[in-house]
């Protein structure tokens, strides 16, 4: 299969701004192109991986990646549907852009992959430049006619994000002169910013060859976003989303979704995927497309470390044998299962009321003598009993297990 034919099965191809050459530019020849990435956190989220798998298979097919941060868009904020952003400091943004350039490099080939950070030729473009070089090409009517300004319209807009637009169309403009880059690429709701860009580059350079392309955000079948849980939203950084987090969050994605998971989040070839979608219909209770997609995907983020540890966690909580986990393994156990930190020699009985194990100290007692409770896979009888260091994981971490599925972890302050 083509890379344009498959961009376009995986449901990663939903506008194109001049199709046939799209597809002919995508398919025969070695281009360039840009994703923008704006460091408004920390860390991307799942949302952005979609991206950046496209990224990786035009990379894998011999294209040219360029990453774009947004070191300036980012303290203007991009026009959400809801409300105005949050204003970034410079300070912030510029740290956020160096954290998130450095989570991406580990999705693409460093050899040829090009990072570029718009703070470096926006932040030097004074007012009465921006007005007359840039601002006069863009129509008042026009900017109000694209989808997420007319919405905006209603509830109010700042000039300040009314203006993004122009802004990553500048970038647009930058690359394609500076950097013979042909080709934006990015979700459905930077539809109008993409052919903004063009536009500035038709009135700008005369004819040319730009293209623009969009894809659908990445949804459920019931029209929410992927990327969110009761806890807030999956990030890629280990430290917010453990790769077991991740690893969980794929292994119970629904059936119907999780073919879409596979086709816009893995790199799994075309074939492979049939292959898992024709298990979905055949055998769902086993249950092998989720086991796959979430495999990959914490691969993908994570390397073979992460996915160990996703895999040993998940373990380790299902037969109640944590004997195998590493202290590293621990600590991301007590961020996962909200670990009580106690002092030394802290009564059973009172931990097992604070991490909800049992209702009351009467319960907990009753639990005790009656066999149910054990710390570290050894029964406990002694309603007196208290939690050393001596007895405990490197010496700092206590599982503490009422019958065969009911966890909790402490480790010593």
């Amino acid at each position: 299969m083509k890379l344009f034919d498959e961009l376009l099965w995986r449901g990663m191809i939903k506008d194109v701004s001049d199709y046939e050459l799209a597809k002919k530019r995508i398919n025969e020849e070695h281009l360039k192109f840009y994703i923008g990435f704006d460091p408004t956190g920390k860390s991307l989220t799942i949302g952005h991986l979609v991206q950046i798998v496209r990224m990786r298979l035009m990379q894998l097919r011999g294209h040219h990646p360029i990453v774009l941060i947004g070191g300036a868009t980012g303290l203007i904020g991009d026009p959400r549907e809801t409300s105005e952003r949050k204003l970034l400091t410079l300070e912030d943004s510029l740290e956020n852009a160096k954290l998130i350039e450095k989570q991406i490099s580990k999705f693409l080939d460093p050899k040829d992959t090009t990072y570029v950070n718009n703070y470096d030729w926006i932040g030097k473009i004074d007012m009465i430049s921006f007005l007359r070089d840039y601002g006069k090409h863009f129509n008042i009517n026009y900017m109000l006619s694209k989808e997420i300004i007319s919405k905006r319209l209603a509830t109010g807009i700042s000039y300040t994000e009314f203006s993004y637009m122009i802004l990553q169309s500048i970038d647009f403009l930058n690359l394609y002169k500076n950097h013979n880059c042909q080709m934006q690429f990015g979700g459905s709701d930077q539809w109008g910013n993409i052919t903004a860009g063009l536009e500035l580059i038709r009135k700008i350079e005369g004819e040319n060859d730009a293209i623009g392309i969009s894809s659908p955000l990445l949804l459920k079948s019931d029209g929410q976003k992927f990327g969110k849980s009761e806890g807030g939203a999956i990030w890629l950084d280990a430290e917010l989303t453990s790769p077991y987090e991740l690893y969980q969050y794929f292994l119970n994605t629904p059936d119907e979704d999780v073919v879409e998971v596979l086709k816009k989040l893995t790199l799994l070839d075309v074939r492979e995927i049939l292959r898992l979608e024709e298990t979905v219909k055949t055998n769902p209770e086993a249950r092998e497309a989720q086991r796959v997609a979430a495999e990959e995907i914490v691969l993908f983020v994570h390397g073979e470390a992460g996915l160990k540890e996703a895999k040993l966690i998940t373990e380790a909580l299902f037969s109640g044998n944590f004997n195998e986990l590493t202290e590293a393994n621990f600590k991301g156990l007590v961020r996962i299962i909200d670990g009580l930190k106690i002092e030394e020699n802290s009564s059973l009985v009172d931990i097992l009321v604070e991490t909800k194990l049992a209702s009351s100290k009467r319960e907990a007692r009753e639990f005790i003598t009656n066999g149910a409770i054990s710390v570290n896979d050894e029964k406990i009888n002694d309603t007196y009993y208290t939690l050393s260091k001596d007895e405990a994981y490197y010496q700092n971490y206590c599982v503490i297990k009422r019958g065969r599925r009911r966890h909790a972890v402490t480790y010593f302050a």
